[in-house]
């Protein structure tokens, strides 16, 4: 004889079980479609920034055909972003520490003015006069990390406090002068290295764009294989946990606002080399360009993500759209515009991605 109560509780189980089993399967569908794309692009930083690369070039090519897609065009671009490139590097740096620089671009021509006064002011050799350069930018770069690690200020004030002095030293030592090319390509043509030119079939490179490809090429390794770069990223993280994990927090800002002015320097002196003078007013925008470029990249505003390749990929979005546009015959504010759209895309995505984390 059966047991009346055995066959409703087992069919209870049976129905509990199904649709837990449904549930989960509907779940892990789920998952494989966003989910996965979305921890893929949080695997990978720079992915967005170079598929919105690569439609570009493949837009433009469609709309200029051969025009566009000619060795001197493609060059033109890696030359027009040379110097975004190498101070984009050094924004990087700082943006991936949860921190930002406005005085990158100071930092540059400052640089660049101390180069080209020490040699025709002073009497320097150029070799001399390149290094006090790189001297000036480090310090520049030196008392920031100071301020922001040991003495807890904000980064923003911080750089623009500093942006402000090193703008205002720049115009007043070098007396609003400009140094012109004539002169510094008889008396210290070193000055003017980085604007050399070297041809390869069609395609014409200067020697800025090689600095800036082996800039980003180094940090990338520095970044990826080195205690340093995983420091850094802990950093910018979370600062309390890598300070529990045995990371000095504050030796690492200093070290990469040091850095970041050092590069600074490198692109002073690649900038004399594309304008060929030393001028106290060139850059103006260099520090918008390189957060722009880093922005665009898809690199973290809240620090700790993010690729130095994709701040190069970014650098290139910029110059193809400058060019491509320009092709086109089309006005520059649509450039302008362009851009903005894109960097307000770029920020949103970046908020879609760092759910991916959680």
């Amino acid at each position: 004889m059966s047991e009346p109560t055995a066959a409703p509780h087992q069919e209870f189980e049976k129905v509990l079980k199904d649709s837990s089993t449904e549930v989960a399967s509907f779940d892990t569908d789920e998952k494989s479609v966003v989910q996965r794309f979305r921890h893929f692009l949080h695997s990978s930083p720079s992915a967005v920034s170079l598929i919105v690369l690569l439609l570009s070039l493949i837009i433009f090519g469609v709309l200029l055909g051969t025009k566009f897609f000619s060795a001197f065009s493609l060059t033109l671009i890696l030359q027009q972003v040379a110097i975004t490139g190498i101070v984009g590097a050094a924004q990087t740096l700082v943006i991936m520490t949860a921190g930002i620089d406005l005085s990158v671009g100071a930092i540059m021509v400052l640089s660049s003015v101390v180069m080209g006064q020490f040699v025709f002011r002073y009497g320097f050799p150029a070799e001399l006069a390149i290094l006090c350069g790189f001297a000036v930018g480090a310090l520049c770069g030196y008392i920031n990390g100071w301020l922001i690690a040991r003495m807890k200020l904000p980064p923003f004030i911080v750089t623009l406090g500093m942006w402000q002095i090193v703008l205002a030293t720049n115009f007043l030592y070098s007396a609003n002068e400009t140094i012109r090319a004539q002169d510094i390509e008889t008396t210290a043509p070193l000055l003017q290295f980085f604007g050399n030119t070297f041809r390869i079939g069609g395609a014409v490179f200067t020697y800025g764009v090689i600095a800036m490809v082996l800039l980003v090429a180094l940090l990338w390794y520095v970044l990826n294989h080195t205690a340093w770069g995983r420091h850094l990223y802990a950093v910018g993280d979370d600062p309390d946990a890598a300070e529990l994990s045995g990371v000095n927090v504050k030796r690492m800002l200093k070290s990469v606002y040091v850095l970041s002015g050092l590069i600074c320097a490198l692109a002073g002196w690649a900038l004399i080399g594309r304008i060929g003078s030393v001028s106290p007013t060139a850059g103006q925008f260099a520090n918008i360009e390189s957060i722009t470029a880093v922005v665009i990249g898809g690199i973290s505003l809240f620090g700790g993500r993010g690729s130095i390749l994709g701040m190069m990929f970014g650098a290139l979005i910029v110059g193809v759209f400058s060019l491509g546009l320009r092709l086109l015959g089309t006005d520059v504010q649509w450039t302008y515009l362009l851009i903005g759209v894109l960097i307000i895309a770029a920020v949103a995505i970046d908020q879609w991605i760092r759910k991916a984390a959680g």
